[in-house]
């Protein structure tokens, strides 16, 4: 029977689901489409870049509604069969409230999986819907003059000039302290172009020191630095926008922020918030299930309501979140969790409550 109860509650769950997660992006490209069409067109984009750019902010937008499906499905799950008497006969039957809702926490928990993994595609795919209209290209701009960088691999680097849009800096020396093990490093090369492989230097000198003060010199044509992995974007002033990175990106942003000495606490918020909104997911079920045994008199549009109201605060708790913890108000992991934390402890004061 447990397995019958179980297929029936995931189908009714799965349903409602997919249609809200497949039919929101479709009313948010409506009204996208609405405010910013005649702005596209007036820049000179034709028809086709502006239709493509669409399909490339699908993810966003699905990414956006699998919490809202995600709540509402579960209260009208929940909600109907709480009207229909369907969960006083389970309990009847000697099943608890706890056992009836096991299938929707654990589809939640899956679909948190697969809100993690879109994450990382919704990055690539703003970033190209940005190239696509032009947007990347209005944000910053693509050269650096006479700067000193700290790699990640401990090295430091001084340019002349960095084109992050032909991939190549002029002007390069790369130097790197010796610690009793290894001779001190410094290498000097015209230009360096940035491959697949990373960076390659080209014609210039390769001074290595030893301890005893010994130096060697090695002229080269052509060589690599395989510690020197920070992409021509990265060497940058600006970084990219933290929608257009992944996660491992947002990382060696961190990193090349703090080794710079610039605040980072922002960056650290995008980076933690990158984890907690697709685990929302879960929480919010876990906070809608109890609480849409309290709605069985309202119907349809009480559901949809109370749905539409929770999720709304969710989100602004987290941009409250991210505000607070980019001003250093509160830890940025902490301010990035915050949400997740309170709606959590919400939703376990109203699973105690509920008749089991």
């Amino acid at each position: 029977m447990m397995k019958l109860l179980d297929r029936y509650i995931s189908r009714q769950f799965v349903i409602t689901f997919l249609s809200l997660v497949l039919g929101l992006p479709l009313l948010f490209i409506i009204t996208d489409l609405t405010d910013n069409l005649d702005k596209h067109l007036g820049r000179g984009l034709e028809l086709g870049p502006v239709a493509l750019s669409y399909l490339y902010i699908i993810p966003q937008y699905i990414l956006w509604a699998i919490p809202i499906a995600a709540l509402v499905a579960t209260v009208f799950t929940i909600g109907g069969l709480t009207r229909h008497q369907e969960i006083a006969a389970a309990k009847a039957g000697g099943i608890s409230f706890y056992r009836l809702i096991a299938p929707i926490l654990i589809l939640s928990f899956i679909i948190s999986l697969g809100a993690l993994g879109l994450g990382e595609l919704v990055p690539v795919t703003n970033h190209l819907r940005a190239e696509l209209l032009g947007e990347r290209q209005n944000r910053s701009g693509s050269l650096r003059t006479n700067f000193v960088f700290q790699t990640e691999g401990g090295r430091v680097l001084s340019v002349r000039r960095l084109d992050s849009t032909g991939n190549e800096m002029t002007g390069v020396v790369v130097e790197q302290g010796g610690d009793g093990t290894r001779p001190s490093l410094h290498q000097t090369a015209e230009r360096a172009l940035w491959t697949e492989d990373g960076w390659r230097l080209e014609q210039g000198y390769l001074r290595l020191i030893g301890n005893g003060g010994e130096e060697t010199t090695i002229r080269f044509a052509g060589t690599r630095i395989p510690t020197l992995s920070e992409t021509p974007e990265e060497l940058l002033a600006e970084p990219k926008d933290p929608a257009e990175m992944r996660y491992h990106e947002i990382t060696r942003s961190i990193r090349a922020i703090e080794r710079s000495g610039g605040d980072a606490r922002s960056m650290k918020v995008e980076q933690a918030q990158k984890i907690s909104l697709p685990l929302a997911v879960l929480v919010i079920v876990l906070f809608g299930a109890p609480l849409a045994t309290s709605s069985q008199r309202g119907g349809t549009a009480f559901g949809v309501g109370v749905s539409l109201a929770v999720t709304m605060v969710y989100l602004l708790l987290f941009r409250i979140g991210k505000a607070v913890g980019a001003s250093g108000a509160m830890d940025p992991i902490v301010a990035a969790w915050l949400p997740n934390l309170l709606f959590l402890a919400a939703g376990l004061v109203l699973l105690s409550r509920v008749r089991t």
